[in-house]
């Protein structure tokens, strides 16, 4: 994120001495400075001061990641995946964000998965790309070494590439923690045309630097009932040359001497941040707007899109619904979290669904769709949408959860009048 700020004890000058407090007339011990920066240090960083040497871990292990496998969407058709499915209620409690999160989709640059998530995660940073999470359903405390963040339904958590953190689950009588992972081989950012040149949003953008959400920090190892000095494992996700299912990704365990959380102030450009989906203004027309006025992230040959509720086309003969399309060059993935979807005949989306719309093959709205839209003057849906400029490829939780029909389903006949359609 491209705007600076700062928390905690920093020292007047970068790269000068910060020591911590000692007795009058004695000079303090220094704290570790350690610089996060991105592309060479070229592009956005932050300073971090440790109270211990960040370099020091006093044992390796591997970890399994799980099965990151993929297959190609061959023959090439569009689907329809219940992610909802994906994890029995018996199971939540012993699952978390981290180890727990199952692949969807994915490609060499993002991979999509899912977590229903009731226990706390381990130490975690991802050492290939940044993540985007998207709370669907549930509660959660996410601490990193940038300070503290609550999370809840529709936020999205931004966490920059090698960001140490962790989440917990807050316990819910309604929910449990439902999120969708979108992990990046790049960074994620604001999109460009949203920019000024020297990085703040500009007029026309959705969203701007006041609804988005920094850290609360620092964030001590005592300030979470632990202590600097407690031995503590980190899960690290990075690249290698592990087993076919590994999908070229590998993890490691570190084992630190120390508590992770021990950065006493942080300056920068650099740290995670939030965003919630319903602080995010819908730009709307006279006509249908095509897809790309909905974006809120975008990454390396992906970007990611918000549909919220809005006012729909005011022209006297509009049509609400999208019109057929072919996004020649790209694969459209859409994740439906709220919204009378059940109403759409022939189709099977509901909430918790998500639709494969790939490259190659036209898609839109269901038929009788676009009649019955007609004269509709508010969609009250809610969606998150991810467009890759590479194709994507099945994950071993997409396979699991295909409903093997959603591709005949613009052929079953007439869907009846008020009914839903494919947004996009």
């Amino acid at each position: 994120m491209a705007f600076y700020q700062h928390q905690g004890s920093i020292p007047p000058k970068r790269h000068t001495q910060h020591r911590r407090p000692a007795a009058r007339g004695a000079k303090g011990e220094l704290y570790y400075e350690e610089l996060m920066g991105e592309e060479g240090f070229s592009s956005d960083s932050s300073l971090l001061y440790h109270r211990n040497i960040p370099s020091t871990i006093t044992q390796a292990r591997e970890w399994a990641v799980g099965d990151l496998a993929t297959i190609p969407n061959h023959p090439l058709q569009p689907r329809h995946l219940r992610l909802h499915d994906l994890f029995a209620p018996k199971d939540v409690k012993a699952t978390d964000v981290v180890t727990g999160r199952r692949l969807v989709l994915g490609n060499g640059d993002v991979r999509i998965s899912y977590a229903v998530a009731g226990a706390p995660s381990p130490w975690y940073r991802n050492g290939i790309g940044d993540e985007c999470v998207y709370v669907e359903r549930g509660r959660a405390r996410v601490e990193t070494v940038f300070g503290a963040f609550d999370v809840a339904e529709g936020d999205y958590l931004v966490i920059p590439r090698a960001t140490t953190h962790r989440w917990i689950p807050r316990r819910s009588t309604k929910d449990p923690l439902r999120t969708y992972c979108i992990e990046a081989n790049s960074h994620i950012t604001a999109p460009k045309r949203y920019l000024s040149k020297f990085g703040q949003f500009l007029e026309h953008a959705p969203y701007c630097e006041r609804d988005l959400r920094g850290p609360v920090g620092p964030l001590l190892a005592e300030d979470v009932g632990a202590t600097d000095g407690e031995e503590t494992e980190v899960f690290i996700k990075h690249r290698g040359t592990g087993p076919a299912s590994s999908g070229g990704i590998v993890g490691t365990v570190h084992t630190l001497p120390f508590h992770p959380l021990d950065v006493v102030g942080w300056d920068g450009c650099l740290y995670p941040y939030a965003f919630n989906v319903r602080d995010f203004e819908p730009i709307t027309g006279r006509v249908h707007q095509p897809p790309p006025v909905h974006q809120v992230f975008e990454g390396w040959n992906f970007v990611v899109c918000n549909f919220v509720p809005r006012k729909v086309d005011y022209h006297p003969l509009s049509i609400p619904v999208p019109y057929y399309h072919s996004n020649v060059d790209s694969d459209e993935i859409m994740f439906y979290v709220d919204g009378d979807y059940e109403a759409r005949k022939g189709s099977g989306i509901g909430k918790g669904s998500v639709s494969v719309h790939p490259g190659g093959h036209a898609h839109g709205p269901q038929p009788g769709a676009s009649e019955a839209s007609i004269g509709v003057h508010y969609f009250d849906e809610l969606a998150v949408m991810v467009d890759t400029f590479r194709p994507l490829e099945l994950g071993e939780a997409g396979l699991a959860v295909d409903d093997g029909s959603y591709a005949r389903s613009w052929s079953r006949g007439s869907t009846p009048a008020g009914s839903d359609y494919s947004i996009g």
